[in-house]
């Protein structure tokens, strides 16, 4: 199916279209992830060479997203830059207010890049769905007057991924994912070798083909956290060895499974104790 063809059919998809072509540029910040991909395909077909993605590279962000990220601008067509940037010293203990300060370093930077291409506008992929958690992110996307086209057309998550499958994108079924500072306890240094034992870790479990996975890094413990439903699959299977094997080749001492399964920003349990709501990453 083409756009012109969804727009005709869904009123919320005409509604985006006409809202992106009032803009005579627009920047979007671009994680590869199936909001910004399909807020990116889109503005690309109303906007043509007025619309650029723009991924920022951190020592947090893994490696093959970004590598992922650049693969599917190339899908779309659409033009991509992408930002290398330090891990920010506000950053290196991993505070608790860590996506609101993120948010502010990453989209100040974007802003700066979009400034410096001509670009008066910058736009992430929140959705209509953001708005029922807490996110802190959030404020700062609002402070410095970030557009949020997906989330003023009133666009949830679900009609996201269907349409991004009635369209082609690869990324309809995408799962979420987030920063490698969420696998980390909070108010503790963070290390970089810390952050690569992590991610060489979740990558081992995206080749045996769990794609829901989370590794949490307890000191030179790795605690795993996969799909509740795939977690006899993993235990009854032969894969137990050689994960502890690659796990310890790794940097991990020791290596256990969480038997909860993945549960979404894991380490907030003591934040949320006074904001049943809060939600500061995955």
């Amino acid at each position: 199916m083409t756009l012109e063809v969804l727009r005709k059919k869904v009123l919320k998809v005409d509604r985006l279209c006409v809202q992106l072509a009032q803009y005579d540029g627009l920047a979007i910040a671009f994680s590869g992830g199936v909001d910004s991909v399909f807020l990116a395909y889109v503005a690309s077909n109303i906007l043509g060479e007025k619309a650029v993605a723009l991924t920022v590279e951190t020592p947090y962000m893994a490696k093959w997203e970004i590598q992922e990220s650049e693969e599917l601008a190339t899908f779309i067509g659409i033009s991509y830059t992408r930002i290398q940037l330090p891990l920010h010293p506000s950053l290196m203990n991993n505070p608790s207010d860590r996506c609101y300060l993120c948010k502010k370093i990453l989209f100040n930077q974007l802003m700066a890049s979009a400034k410096n291409m001509g670009i008066k506008n910058l736009a992430d992929g929140s959705n209509a769905d953001d708005t029922k958690d807490y996110r802190p992110g959030m404020r700062a996307l609002t402070e410095l007057g970030v557009k949020s086209p997906l989330l003023e057309s009133g666009i949830t998550k679900t009609e996201i991924r269907e349409w991004s499958k009635a369209l082609g994108l690869k990324t309809w079924n995408k799962p979420a994912y987030a920063c490698l500072l969420t696998r980390l306890p909070y108010d503790m240094p963070v290390e970089l070798n810390a952050l690569e034992m992590i991610e060489k870790g979740e990558k081992f479990f995206h080749n045996l083909g769990y794609k829901a996975v989370r590794v949490r890094k307890h000191g030179d413990l790795a605690r795993i956290e996969i799909d509740p439903d795939r977690i006899t699959d993993l235990i009854q299977n032969d894969s137990i060895g050689r994960i502890v094997e690659n796990f310890k080749a790794f940097g991990f001492k020791h290596v256990t499974l969480d038997l909860q399964g993945y549960v979404m920003g894991s380490f907030n349990s003591d934040l949320m104790k006074g904001a049943p709501n809060e939600s500061n990453g995955n």
